[in-house]
Formats: structure tokens, sequence, C-alpha cells
């Protein structure tokens, strides 16, 4: 509690004053086309909750389906690692966009929100990591014979 709250702090130091933020134009719609957005989104140049939204709920939702089916044994461990490192470049992507994008939004809590949770995102990859690393047979249930129990090492 204590970590999260100083982080938030520190956010909201490093996070620019509200004369910064604009509203940021998007173009026609019409107009949009998949690699145009991926490009605003890069350089910036997107409202934050275009660029917010869509990651947060894919990446999440792919991130939790993940840790169920390895959780309920439908996937192996090198199965789980694989998805996770094919998830790593999309979360990359999404943090560097939100950080760049987060002052195209209309209030600087919006900003430090998004960034705490593209932060939440790096931490929650760490502690994967700390699971895969250290405790792969608590995660994974490698007691059972169905698993290879090699692969939980």
């Amino acid at each position: 509690m204590v970590t999260t709250l100083f982080l938030i702090m520190l956010l909201a130091i490093a996070t620019p004053a509200d004369s910064f933020y604009k509203d940021a134009e998007w173009g026609m719609v019409s107009e949009l086309t998949m690699y145009q957005y991926l490009f605003d989104s890069w350089n910036g140049q997107i409202k934050l909750w275009l660029v917010f939204w869509p990651f947060f709920i894919i990446l999440n939702l792919s991130l939790y389906l993940t840790d169920n089916l390895a959780r309920s044994g439908n996937f192996t461990v090198s199965s789980w690692d694989e998805v996770h490192f094919i998830l790593l470049t999309p979360a990359v992507f999404w943090i560097i966009a939100v950080w760049r994008n987060s002052l195209n939004t209309c209030s600087r809590y919006w900003a430090i929100s998004a960034r705490f949770v593209t932060l939440a995102v790096v931490f929650e990859y760490a502690l994967k990591l700390v699971i895969r690393m250290d405790y792969p047979r608590i995660f994974f249930q490698c007691q059972e014979a169905v698993l290879d129990y090699a692969s939980c090492f």
C-alpha cells in the first residue's frame, strides 16, 4: 500500500501540469486504417483513451486466460512461457504508446492513472518472471504425473 501511494505521488510529480494537456484531433474516421492508428498511437497523436482501452482489455484478457489455462493444466510450462513472450511485444508497444499519448487527455489525473497502470503491467510481468524462475512447481502444480516434471525447472 505504501509503495503504491509512493509510486502514485512520484507519477503525480513527474506528470506535467494542466497547461500541457490538449484534446488531440484524430482525423476523419473514414480515412482511418489500422496502420495509421498504430503509427499515430506510437507517435503520440491520438487521444489517450483510444490507445489505452483497446490494448488494456486485449492484453489483460490474454494474460488472464493464459494463467487460467496454465493453472488448470491445459497449458504446459513452455506454452505459458511462449504466450508471455509473444505478448511482451504488444505490452511494450502499449506502454510506450500510453506514455506518449498521456498528454492527449483533458485531465492530469487520467494521465497519472494511465501511467500507473502501465507500471502495474511491468510489475505484473516481473512477478510472472519470479513465478517462472523460483516457484514453478507451486504455480504449475508439477507434482502431478500428467505434466513433464523436467519442464518445471
